[in-house]
């Protein structure tokens, strides 16, 4: 690999929307740092693609969080940083582990800030950079049984939107984003344990269509971006309500979710 090409990393690389940011940014040159936990599916990627290399790290820990800030801070031709490592913790926020909320909060919350800053310092002094923070449409909605979920991607938004914000105010070329997918087709909803067949199938998009959705938005250095005009819709529609009606929408979709995946386990 050139050291000269422009450099991109993304977490979480190793399936799903991660995987294809990979794909589509290494057809459009960029030098690859491939980061996730699973070394074997990186190095398959990474050997597939060519131009990449393999990170194997799990960013709930601090040493792995603070070794992949470091290679970004120190990476001259870092271009381009997809924060998209994430998972889900269902269930009534009581009844789940609190340890793997603390990893939810470490991976959506102090990940995204650790990495995002180590990359933007170098990024505004060579003005020239892309960040994607890769968040939810459920960051537009306070939904039972996935509270931390929704919480820390509403922080997602505000935080790249105080960024952009601030990068507008200096008049930076740098562009941030948060990404807001709806369902995506990926290994997100097996690893927690989500029936599929619970969500209507017009409402499933490709990783592939979030994708380019997001490269092409990037272009037009928009900040909050919400793949498929449906979800566009829905977020238009539901953020209109009054809050009382949100609310009961929201009771009443978690109850008939939880009703439907206990049938499904009888």
């Amino acid at each position: 690999m050139k050291k000269t090409q422009p450099a991109a990393l993304i977490t979480g690389s190793s399936s799903g929307i991660g995987e294809t940011f990979a794909r589509k940014l290494s057809q459009r040159g960029y030098r690859l740092i491939l980061v996730a936990r699973r070394e074997e599916r990186l190095k398959k990627l990474a050997q597939e693609l060519g131009n990449a290399e393999s990170l194997p790290a799990d960013l709930t820990v601090d040493a792995d969080r603070n070794k992949v800030a470091a290679l970004i801070a120190d990476e001259p031709e870092m271009e381009f940083l997809v924060n998209n490592a994430g998972f889900g913790v269902p269930g009534r926020f009581h009844e789940t582990d609190l340890e793997e909320q603390d990893r939810l909060h470490r991976l959506h919350i102090l990940a995204v800030q650790c990495l995002t800053h180590a990359a933007l310092k170098g990024m505004v002094a060579r003005r020239k950079g892309n960040i994607i923070n890769v968040s939810s449409v459920a960051a537009f909605f306070t939904a039972p049984h996935n509270v931390t979920y929704a919480a820390s991607k509403s922080w997602i938004n505000a935080f790249t939107e105080g960024i952009y914000l601030e990068l507008k105010g200096t008049r930076s070329p740098v562009r941030v984003q948060a990404l807001c997918p709806g369902f995506t087709h990926s290994e997100f909803h097996e690893v927690i344990r989500m029936d599929r067949s619970l969500v209507p199938k017009w409402l499933w998009m490709s990783s592939v269509e979030v994708v380019e959705e997001s490269l092409k938005a990037l272009e037009r250095n928009r900040l909050i971006v919400i793949p498929g005009r449906k979800y566009r819709m829905l977020v238009r529609i539901l953020s209109s309500l009054p809050k009382p009606i949100k609310h009961l929408m929201a009771v009443r979709h978690g109850k008939s979710r939880l009703e439907l995946s206990k049938k499904k386990t009888v």
